[in-house]
């Protein structure tokens, strides 16, 4: 018996689209990793970045559970002595990058390192409903209908 290793020239990446209008964040960033990982490929291979491309819409339109919106804390630092700077998840939500949630989220849930920044670099946010990838052809996954714990129909 020999173990599979796919190889990078052997590996066919997907394009998938997946709408974020009412879905709950973690949820969507946790199979968003997954997919960007190539996790759900029976021949996943831990070295190799054989995961598929995936475009998040609506970024905007991300629900938070709980107190999250208002008390979820993002913080980034200047560099400078005490230049530390928080953001609430609400804040960025509403401000003019909302999509860095989205991103952020699923940053944190791959490996750091080269692979997983290749792998990172596989995932586009949009906060509105266009985006520029219809060329690629990129097959619609209905993440919300596919577990009625994904979609939130009312801001909590």
């Amino acid at each position: 018996m020999t173990t599979f290793i796919a190889r990078p020239r052997d590996i066919q990446k997907k394009w998938v689209l997946i709408d974020a209008d009412g879905v709950v964040l973690g949820r969507l960033a946790s199979y968003v990793a997954n997919r960007l990982r190539g996790k759900h490929l029976k021949g996943f291979t831990p070295h190799v970045d054989d995961g598929d491309h995936v475009i998040v819409i609506n970024a905007e339109k991300v629900r938070l559970t709980g107190r999250k919106r208002a008390d979820k804390v993002y913080y980034a630092h200047t560099g400078y002595p005490g230049g530390i700077k928080a953001r609430t998840a609400g804040l960025i939500l509403g401000g003019r990058y909302p999509e860095r949630v989205i991103q952020k989220a699923v940053e944190r849930m791959i490996p750091r390192g080269p692979l997983g920044r290749q792998q990172l670099s596989n995932l586009r946010v949009y906060a509105g409903p266009s985006h520029p990838h219809v060329a690629q052809n990129p097959a619609v996954l209905d993440f919300a209908a596919a577990n009625p714990k994904n979609a939130r129909s009312v801001q909590a």
